[in-house]
């Protein structure tokens, strides 16, 4: 299956899996802190679900095994280096396994923007579970990996669900700059974005630790996010930008991959990506929400020819060609005066009819900071302007003196609940979304609801959430509403 970040792949594999009682589904995934959300996700919904890695120690290790031979958790997540273990097989040949899932099935494919090698040893499943059904998902496959990915897990009559790769809610502009003029456009993008969550991507570590630097001498606070960070200073970093301490991230291609914060409004690259389909996949962190964000990539002509150089130290003949052939297709693609929209699809094999999208710099949209003068923009272009975080709150349309009013009730109340949300998670020592998606917040905000019965009917509130948090939430709303009455009538 692939579909764009955010479209819902995990739903497509944790449903059936909560729905086959007294089975599970084991999980294939890449990455143990994209793992460890998940699972707590599901314990917080009610789905028995566990996770299988070295980080665990011994006892806990045997314990989740023992359980999972009895058919425990409905789906179990292991790391494709344990899945080749040599005592693996065994093992799990004593669950009660209802299928597998490949989780970022790119990496099996030499093709694939991120191949790992661990991935393609996966083929030895066909072989150790010849009557299993085996499940592939992945945001950014063109259509030689998806060939490949068929072939190495050796999928027999597969059915192949391929959704659109176009994301009308993102606005792709590109633009070359010096150094001089990247980081005064930075600046800018980042002061216009104020209120909203953002991420900044950069090629190096240094760059990192750079960066953030330079944002905190220009005023903007702003936290890194590298692989060789010590893990809990990253770990901490992460979790202060998912619960919105922090609304500034800057980071190597490490941060991202399962990131599931849906409320990101702007993606900035400060280099040429490897790659169309690395652009397109951390590009697409902005927006998972369906509202619109800025997807921009301000790059320098020396970041090709440090892309040259790196390939030119790569000794393997094949993949050196593979390497070479990805570096002319991103640098056809910044600078073709094609549709960016339009070229990002036909790169993964689909077909559009239309050809001018009215969402990129090609075709006419470009946000008014990267403007000297801010510009009148086409119809269709106004109608991907990012809104701000108090827009997005109230999400109404009224006078200018009510609206104004609404608005600032609204974004006091998101506020609140932010910070409750923030609070709870530090304590249950989870992440922000895992306690409340920001979609939920600002359904909250917007349907205010005054019983636990109402709350139900909240987006992303299902039985064993109320349960959890149901008392505390009526609570930060009943007091919300007092305090506004009595303001009201001070007045």
């Amino acid at each position: 299956m692939v579909m764009p970040t955010g479209g819902g792949k995990s739903l497509c594999y944790q449903l059936p899996a909560a729905l086959l009682a007294k089975q599970t589904a084991i999980v294939i995934s890449p990455l143990i802190a994209l793992m460890q959300d998940q699972v707590t996700q599901l314990g917080q919904m009610g789905i028995s679900a566990a996770l299988l890695n070295s980080s665990l120690k011994a006892s806990e290790q045997s314990r989740i095994m023992c359980d999972a031979s009895e058919g425990a958790y409905r789906l179990l997540y292991l790391s494709p280096e344990r899945l080749t273990r040599a005592d693996t097989a065994a093992w799990l040949k004593s669950i009660p396994i209802s299928f597998f899932a490949i989780d970022e099935a790119h990496c099996i494919s030499e093709w694939g923007h991120e191949f790992r090698p661990e991935y393609r040893q996966l083929s030895s499943l066909r072989a150790h579970f010849p009557d299993r059904p085996i499940a592939a998902f992945t945001a950014s496959a063109t259509q030689r990996v998806r060939h490949d990915i068929v072939e190495q897990l050796r999928l027999r009559n597969a059915h192949k669900c391929i959704a659109s790769f176009h994301r009308p809610n993102l606005r792709y502009v590109v633009k070359q700059c010096d150094a001089r003029e990247q980081s005064s456009l930075l600046v800018k993008a980042l002061r216009s974005y104020a209120d909203c969550n953002v991420i900044v991507y950069v090629p190096t570590i240094a760059r990192v630790e750079e960066t953030v630097s330079f944002l905190e001498e220009q005023g903007i606070s702003a936290i890194g996010y590298h692989g060789k960070m010590d893990a809990d200073v990253r770990k901490r970093n992460q979790e202060r930008w998912m619960s919105d301490e922090v609304r500034v991230l800057v980071g190597t291609l490490a941060f991202g991959l399962g990131i599931n914060k849906a409320a990101v409004r702007a993606v900035i690259h400060l280099a040429l990506p490897k790659s169309i389909e690395q652009f397109y996949q951390e590009a697409g962190r902005g927006g998972r929400d369906g509202l619109p964000a800025d997807c921009v990539l301000l790059w320098q002509k020396r970041d090709a020819g440090l892309l040259s150089y790196f390939i030119g130290q790569i000794d393997d003949a094949a993949e050196k060609n593979r390497a070479w052939e990805r570096y002319n297709e991103i640098r056809g693609f910044v600078e073709s005066k094609t549709c960016r929209h339009l070229q990002i699809c036909v790169h993964f094999g689909e077909n559009p009819k239309w050809k001018s999208c009215g969402a990129c710099d090609v075709c006419g949209s470009e946000p008014d900071w990267l403007s000297l003068q801010p510009k009148v923009q086409p119809a269709a272009a106004r109608r991907t302007t990012v809104p701000s975080a108090r827009q997005s709150a109230s999400g109404t349309s009224q006078a200018p003196g009510k609206a104004a009013a609404a608005a600032a009730d609204g974004a006091e109340l998101r506020e609140i609940l932010r910070e409750w949300r923030r609070v709870t998670a530090k304590q249950q020592g989870v992440p922000a979304f895992v306690v409340m998606h920001d979609t939920s917040l600002d359904e909250l905000c917007r349907v205010r609801p005054t019983s636990l019965s109402e709350l139900l009917h909240v987006h992303g509130f299902g039985e064993r959430k109320v349960e959890l948090y149901g008392e505390q939430i009526i609570g930060e709303l009943t007091k919300f509403r007092d305090s506004a009455n009595a303001r009201r009538l001070l007045i």
